[in-house]
């Protein structure tokens, strides 16, 4: 199957400014999607879509191919990534290319290795879904939620109260670090909802959402004590 990569990175991060390209652990955080990509030989191209020059230039200086800059309707607070997938395929297709299976990847997801992406394309494949997701166990029931309002509390679920912890059905989240599709029923449905899914399941220690100053200090720490490396800060 003809497979492209495509690492989402546009240039307007607000919460964490230039969050993209940012170092992380000595070297811009987009490098690790990069490098996971290129070294599970998975696809037959591994690009960059973004509106950023600067972005581009360190994508390439990574190994990553930009073969044209995002469009201003694909580079706002507003635009979805489905948006941008359909972007970039559409791009692909005037100059003639086209993909069976695409596999997204967020750029600030130093866990993601090239072993997981081989899994999970591997989950693609053997399950004939449309869609594969990365999850992790909430480590919390979520089925023992509070609401409040105004100070006073109540249960999103008083029955779940009643059972032993052991006894709830594990519940899961996207970890947002990358999404297998495959293109056709993408294209069809243009949109998450329609589309069957399957999941693989990622420990707490190799995943982490990066969306604070905190997020970045607790990533940079797991990430150490994952490759046994020393700060010396």
């Amino acid at each position: 199957m003809s497979t492209v990569a495509i690492i989402t990175a546009r240039g307007g991060s607000k919460r964490i400014p230039r969050k993209n390209i940012r170092p992380f652990l000595g070297k811009p955080i987009i490098a690790y999607a990069i490098d996971a990509a290129l070294h599970s030989n998975l696809f037959d191209e591994v690009m960059v879509s973004t509106d950023d020059e600067e972005i581009a230039a360190i994508a390439r200086q990574y190994g990553a191919v930009v073969p044209f800059l995002r469009q201003s309707k694909t580079s706002g607070d507003h635009a979805s990534t489905i948006d941008v997938l359909l972007e970039v395929l559409d791009e692909y297709e005037l100059i003639g290319r086209t993909y069976e299976s695409l596999c997204c990847i967020y750029p600030t997801a130093p866990f993601i290795t090239s072993q997981l992406l081989k899994t999970s394309y591997e989950l693609l494949l053997e399950k004939q879904v449309d869609i594969v997701y990365p999850l992790q166990q909430f480590s919390f029931p979520i089925q023992r939620a509070f609401k409040l309002n105004s100070g006073i509390i109540t249960w999103a679920d008083p029955n779940s109260f009643l059972l032993r912890s052991q006894d709830l059905e594990p519940m899961y989240h996207d970890t947002g670090q990358f999404y297998w599709f495959n293109v056709n029923p993408l294209r069809q449905h243009q949109r998450l909802a329609n589309l069957t899914a399957g999941g693989i399941v990622i420990d707490e220690m190799h995943a982490h959402d990066i969306d604070t100053e905190d997020d970045w200090q607790i990533a940079e720490f797991k990430y150490r004590l994952l490759h046994n490396m020393h700060s010396y800060d």
